[in-house]
């Protein structure tokens, strides 16, 4: 089992920009606004041969004002840090030690675990006067680096190398499990209880919750086991209508969630049942959609739905008018508070997942075709009537297919509408994306006139 470290220290003073450099790639967002950073988030991190997790986490400055979102913050780290062998407190050269410096010094003392203290922004030879007073904070004497340019990575290797296990090694089915893994990302708007719901799922409070809007910033993954199958979920922030977008963190969050759509298997739309299917959740959707990804409409709070019969008719109707390239789109009644209707959820999400990797061998298909055409055949353009010649599925992830036509430029939506229709109904592609390539197929006689 490889050794974890954590990164502390008040807002500011490039803890997200080391978590970066250690995991390679640009995980945690990055802004000059302090307090970025709410909930924490891992991942596999490197320097040069030493390989390690890696936790950014969030403010400890304010831990006494019970309640408040600073003190639920602090929770948060406090749990994070209960996790790790080191952690390294960064604190920032240039503006010399601060009360809460000293705050957060005197919280992460209590853990007992090694602390290496880290003085960030040390760029050029020259080093600030101000890291002198880090000394007081009884860590012995900084680390001097710079996150942003990679100065001082060797020192922290060396140091860093002391604290490996030593029966750590690599190991080969780790990379098996990735390629196993599958990757849910919870969408939606902002309190629409996204937090909630995978905390229910994972059974503890890891992800910050509460009353305030927009408490989730980043992009969160979080490694989970369901049913013996590894599972990557992402709690992501929540996604307002585009125009009142305004702050810069909050279109870098809105960016991070559609990069989550992007990369994920399946997507948990969550919605408040209370005022279901706005413009907005809408555009999420048909985004899901439109990037081929499988899609499960959590339909939350259903627990305050008064007349729950009709409120079910009227979503189901909805999605079937507004969303109809994914007929059959699953609709799960939950209470992400209560945990309620948690296993329909999962179950309704395997069997997208499985609908999404569906494979119809070729033969099938074209047996399937020649039925379709005989019962409906396609409609007589310029005289002439439409022929499909033969169809195959090129991928899955979403299921595609290519079909030939003589004629493919004249082969109506509306029979393309038929065609996904009869396939979702045979082959129990419920739900998930259609995708097709209309190819034209090649005149046999075309060859015999070039030749005469």
């Amino acid at each position: 089992m490889t050794f974890t470290i954590a990164i502390a220290g008040r807002p500011n003073v490039g803890k997200s920009t080391l978590f970066n450099r250690l995991v390679g790639k640009q995980m945690a967002i990055v802004n000059d606004q302090p307090g970025v950073t709410r909930d924490w988030r891992e991942g596999d991190g490197h320097l040069f041969d030493l390989k390690f997790r890696v936790i950014d986490t969030a403010g400890l400055e304010d831990v006494r004002a019970k309640g408040s979102l600073s003190a639920r913050t602090a929770q948060q780290t406090k749990k994070a840090l209960e996790q790790t062998q080191v952690i390294l407190m960064i604190v920032d050269a240039r503006a010399g030690v601060t009360s809460e410096d000293t705050v957060i010094a005197r919280e992460l003392r209590k853990t007992g675990l090694p602390i290496v203290l880290i003085a960030n922004k040390c760029e050029g030879s020259v080093l600030p006067a101000s890291m002198e007073e880090t000394v007081s904070l009884g860590f012995g004497d900084p680390l001097p680096i710079s996150a942003s340019h990679g100065d001082g990575l060797m020192d922290l290797y060396e140091i860093l190398s002391k604290y490996v296990p030593e029966e750590d090694a690599p190991k080969e089915e780790a990379e098996d499990e990735e390629e196993k893994r599958l990757i849910l990302a919870v969408v939606g708007r902002p309190n629409a209880g996204k937090s909630t719901l995978i905390n229910q799922l994972i059974g503890e409070d890891r992800m910050l919750t509460g009353p305030e809007p927009g408490l989730t910033r980043d992009a969160i993954p979080i490694a989970w086991e369901y049913r013996g199958r590894p599972v990557r979920l992402v709690d992501t922030a929540g996604m307002r209508r585009r125009v009142r977008v305004t702050e810069t963190l909050e279109r870098i969050s809105v960016q991070e969630s559609l990069r989550a759509i992007r990369l994920a298997h399946v997507v948990i739309l969550v919605l408040d049942a209370t005022q279901p299917f706005d413009k907005q959740e809408l555009v999420i959707a048909h985004h899901v959609i439109e990037e081929g990804r499988a899609l499960v409409v959590a339909l939350n709070k259903w627990d305050l739905v008064k007349d729950k019969k009709l409120v079910a008719k009227q979503i189901r109707e909805k999605a079937e008018a507004s969303l109809a390239q994914v007929s059959g789109l699953p609709l799960v009644q939950i209470c992400a508070l209560e945990g309620t209707g948690l296993k329909d959820l999962m179950r309704e999400t395997m069997r997208m997942y499985e609908n999404w990797n569906t494979r119809v061998s070729t033969g099938k298909l074209n047996r399937w075709l020649e039925d379709m055409e005989a019962n409906h055949p396609p409609p007589i353009t310029a005289n002439r009537r439409l022929k499909l010649r033969y169809m195959t599925q090129v991928k899955s992830r979403p299921p595609t297919f290519s079909l030939w036509v003589n004629k493919p430029v004249d082969l109506p939506e509306s029979y393309q509408r038929f065609l996904t229709h009869g396939l979702r109904e045979t082959f129990k592609l419920e739900g998930v994306p259609i995708r097709w390539q209309l190819k034209k197929s090649e005149n046999p006689y075309e060859y015999k006139k070039k030749t005469r």
